[in-house]
């Protein structure tokens, strides 16, 4: 089935919202609201699962966030589907695992010529094959606006080939000063939508590297106390609290306008926090921040890599201030999108997320059995690949096969690894884990011939 017939098979058109319906506000113009939700989805670049004081920070000032959190579900166990950025991108508009769609690294990504190991292929773009969920909005009469960092293909792959009508992107390393500008865009986009439904994605750079932020807002993180543990860095504090700052607008906004009761509001991050900077942009070595009590950083399969604040606010479906522990991941947004706006009908287009409304709605629990993870590159750590299910986590190491396994119910820190003292579970679940690799194909990477123990380290362009 081509791309067309795909959007067909949905039945894009004939929409109808599973759940609550909306309620119309005092005041509101015209005193009729759409009778499909909006969906604003804030994507964050780079937040560490407990950068957000609702999630833990002793430091970070986040009350818009926080209130957020109150005001909706909180999810203490959701994952970014890669520890980089374009994999994750590509799972949420796809709604499939990246080592299904051949998104594995970030894009471009990069290469290291005498490590042990030789990577797979990374692919360069999102294809246009794919069927997107801003393509599924459209479909079904939403206007679609996508602003921020794509990070998933250039000229003939932009958000504008992929279902947005509206589509305004930022410049690479200027992350912060971004952050008012698309707050700028992303509300005049709500005013000028608000009689209609409508998905917008709001994708910031920051608070991925370069470290900048407002001048005062640095000064007042230098001058605050700081607690006895974790990194505190000022400039990196400064720029959460402004995305706090910009996103407490969208959501005034919206109260403004009175669609706040009708507006689905998701906040998320595409993978785990950096931990320190090479020096790309200094000459030095940064501390960045930190993930504790996670292990690790952005680049690695530990859950500082891949553990992710996730909030859901749904007036009317959602019970305000509720905490949900069930693992969930970015390939599961795509099918419950497709719930939200009662698309529905065969496709050949597989999708590997699960629909998360009984969770929203707090009626049921989910089906599937695990969660997987495919990172076949070296970048912060060494290339491998991952499983979770239930409370157990084990990971696959490629250059030598090791194994590490841990029980994250009472091992969040992941320091205990048990696949010496549990090795029947460890072989269950990488039985499971090469099974699941190639039911989606997963390219591995391969014995490198030009390995050389003294230059492995070196980064170079692909040959």
């Amino acid at each position: 089935m081509n791309r067309r017939g795909f959007l067909k098979a949905l039945g894009l058109g004939a929409a109808s919202l599973v759940g609550a319906g909306p309620r119309a506000c005092p005041g509101q113009p015209h005193g009729i609201a759409p009778t499909r939700p909006n969906i604003v989805f804030i994507l964050i670049d780079d937040m560490g699962w407990p950068d957000v004081a609702c999630y833990g920070s002793k430091f970070h000032e986040t009350p818009n966030i926080d209130r957020l959190a109150s005001q909706g579900m909180k999810f203490t166990d959701a994952y970014a589907a890669c520890p980089v950025c374009s994999p994750t991108r590509a799972s949420i508009m796809a709604g499939q695992y990246p080592a299904r769609v051949g998104i594995t690294d970030f894009i471009p990504g990069h290469w290291r010529p005498y490590e042990k190991l030789v990577v797979p292929e990374n692919r360069l773009q999102l294809p246009l094959e794919s069927v997107t969920i801003g393509e599924v909005f459209k479909g079904q009469g939403y206007s679609t606006c996508y602003i921020g960092k794509w990070h998933l293909g250039g000229k003939g792959y932009s958000p504008d080939k992929q279902g947005f009508d509206k589509v305004v992107l930022g410049v690479k390393n200027q992350n912060d000063k971004q952050v008012s500008g698309f707050t700028d865009q992303a509300i005049k986009f709500i005013q000028e939508k608000k009689q209609e439904p409508f998905f917008l994605y709001l994708s910031h750079h920051s608070v991925h590297i370069k470290l900048e932020a407002p001048d005062e807002l640095v000064e007042k993180y230098r001058n605050k106390p700081k607690p006895t543990t974790g990194v505190n860095n000022p400039t990196y504090a400064a720029m959460v609290e402004h995305l706090d700052t910009n996103i407490g607008r969208i959501l005034k906004k919206l109260d403004d306008l009175y669609i706040a009761e009708r507006t689905i509001v998701i906040f998320f991050s595409d993978n785990g926090g950096l931990h320190e900077a090479y020096g790309g942009y200094t000459g030095k070595r940064q501390i960045v921040s930190t993930n504790a009590p996670l292990r690790d950083e952005k680049g690695t399969l530990y859950e500082g890599g891949v553990r992710e604040p996730l909030i859901v606010r749904w007036p009317g479906v959602i019970k305000a201030g509720t905490t949900c522990s069930v693992p969930v991941t970015s390939v599961d947004f795509y099918p419950t999108f497709l719930e939200i706006v009662g698309a529905g009908g065969d496709s050949n287009q597989v999708l590997d997320g699960e629909n998360i409304m009984p969770l929203l709605k707090a009626t049921g629990s989910l089906e599937r059995d695990a969660i997987y993870w495919h990172y076949p590159h070296y970048h912060h750590s060494r290339p491998a690949g991952a499983i979770r299910e239930g409370h157990y986590k084990l990971i696959e190491f490629f250059e030598d096969g090791q194994l590490e396994l841990y029980n994250l119910k009472s091992d969040i820190g992941e320091k205990n690894n048990l696949a010496k003292t549990m090795p029947a579970k460890a072989a269950d679940l990488q039985r499971k884990l090469a099974t699941w690799r190639q039911s989606v194909g997963a390219k591995m990477p391969t014995p490198n011939p030009d390995y050389d123990p003294a230059r492995a380290n070196e980064w170079g362009g692909r040959r």
